[in-house]
């Protein structure tokens, strides 16, 4: 049911066309930069937090990784990252599937600046087989970002 929210969410803002369905899984950083055919940095990756009491969604590129220091600075909290189930019930995807595309609401995304050095970047939509081409640009428009944030390395 996400892919399919997911989906219907890109669609109707004009990008469902940029959305690929792989036969093969892309659960993964690594699996779905095959599936896609690119680096595994350009994997827009989703991290799932709470954060007093409310789900917070930090996308950065593939290769990076959260900064516990820089994490800490920011959000004030130690970083705790939310269990499978509570993604899947906070969130609205389960894992290997997270993007910020028909999400449940009260959810608060954020941009890692790790994908401001990439062209395209390859987020999920919602399933454990399929990614979609956006640009950073895009991907800030079509994510509800709070704000560009620095909590990688």
């Amino acid at each position: 049911m996400a892919y399919e929210e997911a989906f219907a969410y890109l669609e109707e803002k004009g990008y469902g066309d940029r959305v690929s369905v792989f036969d093969v899984s892309s659960a993964t950083v690594e699996l779905a930069a095959l599936a896609v055919g690119t680096e595994p940095a350009r994997i827009a990756k989703s991290l799932s937090f709470l954060v007093n009491e409310k789900p917070v969604m930090i996308i950065c590129a593939g290769d990076a990784k959260i900064s516990n220091s820089k994490y800490k600075g920011y959000f004030h909290k130690k970083a705790k990252m939310l269990t499978a189930q509570e993604v899947h019930d906070l969130i609205g995807h389960d894992v290997g599937g997270v993007c910020p595309f028909g999400i449940k609401d009260g959810v608060d995304v954020y941009l890692d600046v790790s994908l401001k050095r990439f062209e395209k970047v390859y987020p999920a939509c919602g399933s454990s087989n399929s990614a979609v081409e956006l640009t950073p640009e895009e991907l800030e428009q079509l994510s509800g970002n709070i704000e560009w944030i620095d909590v990688c390395v």
